[in-house]
Formats: structure tokens, sequence, C-alpha cells
């Protein structure tokens, strides 16, 4: 398998702990962001999108970060990341939906250059809207883990997709000095996961093209 991926992509985070969880084996293609390489001809053949992650397995290229968790899942059934009943299943796709699809696309790479680029907003002004939406999200996805989650999980005991999702967003808040006071389900959840050490392993900080 081959994940290509960016240090600082939470969404290609999230495949990186999947794949680690998985206990699979892959290598990394690091793509910069910072420097427009998702545009490179030779990687639009492979991901049209232009995006990170993509995933190069089986002669297939896959895209979309809850797309690739999902096939992992279902391919490598253990763990697995949608424990549980239909109705458990709709819960933690909606808690990991919450950051990947509400969260997360507010507050991607290309928003933010946009911002700049086209209505002239300072880097302060980015900043700021980095962590309103952040603050945003956080609200509702606090009150969904105190009704589903537990001390260590979003969703009941056990570790889910939902968790995969959390713990990249957190890093993102973090780096961008967001407050997080307010969000004690989170942040004692976040301090649980980070200790696991597929996770740890996936840190951008501890990736091959890492840098300060």
């Amino acid at each position: 398998m081959h994940l290509y991926t960016y240090y600082r992509s939470s969404a290609a985070f999230r495949v990186r702990i999947g794949l680690n969880l998985k206990q699979l084996e892959w290598d990394a293609i690091p793509v910069n962001l910072r420097i427009g390489e998702q545009n490179d001809t030779s990687y639009i053949a492979a991901n049209p999108q232009g995006l990170l992650p993509a995933l190069a397995i089986k002669g297939e290229v896959l895209s979309q970060s809850l797309a690739i968790l999902e096939y992992l899942d279902e391919v490598y059934p253990d763990p697995p990341f949608l424990p549980g009943s239909a109705i458990d299943k709709a819960h933690i796709r909606a808690i990991a939906q919450a950051v990947a699809c509400d969260i997360h696309p507010l507050n991607n790479l290309r928003v933010l250059k946009y911002l700049k680029s086209e209505y002239g907003q300072s880097q302060e002004a980015v900043d700021d809207w980095y962590r309103h939406w952040i603050t945003e999200g956080f609200k509702a996805l606090e009150a969904l883990v105190t009704r589903y989650g537990s001390d260590d999980f979003c969703f009941g005991e056990t570790l889910s997709l939902a968790d995969i999702c959390l713990v990249p967003q957190m890093w993102n808040a973090r780096r961008f000095n967001t407050d997080l006071s307010a969000f004690p389900k989170l942040r004692a959840i976040d301090v649980h996961l980070q200790a696991i050490q597929a996770f740890e392993q996936a840190k951008p900080e501890n990736q091959p093209d890492f840098a300060e």
C-alpha cells in the first residue's frame, strides 16, 4: 500500500491512524501541499481532485479519507471502525462526519489561501476564521460525545471512526491556538487516544516529511 500524504493534512492523518490500527504495511509518498505538488500532472492523473490523501492499493487509487477508512474496515475488519448495531454505526458516522464534512472543509488549506488571495484577508483574519469554525463545530461535537461517548472514546466504550477523526482535528485546533477550555470531554478523549501507539505513530511530527 502506498499512501499519498502530507504530514500536516488532517485527512491524511486520519488514514495514517486507520492503517496503523489495522496493523497494515504501507509506505508514504509525500505530496507537499504548501508548494502545490498536489497540482502536478502525475498526481492529478492518480487523483483528479488533487486532494490528499489517496491510497494506491491492488491496482486502484482510492480517495477521500472516510471512503478509504470504510474500505479498510470492510477488507480488514479487525479492529472494527464501526462497531455495534446499525443505530450505533449511524451515530459514529455522524460524529465522524461532523469533523470531516462540517469543520474541516471550511478550514482546508485551499480555502484559507483563497481568503487571502481573492478577498485580501490578513493572516490574522484568516486565523480568526479558522478558530471560529473549529469552535462552532466543537460546541456541537462536545455535546455529541457527552451524550454518546465515555471518558475515553467518542462513542461508547470502544474505539471507532469517530475517534480517528477527532485527534487530527484537535491537533489542528492547537496549531492555530484555539481556546479549548470549553471542551473538557473532547480534551480528555484526545489525551487518551494520543497514548495509543497507532495514533502516536501517525502524528505529523512522526512523519518523514515533517517540517517545523
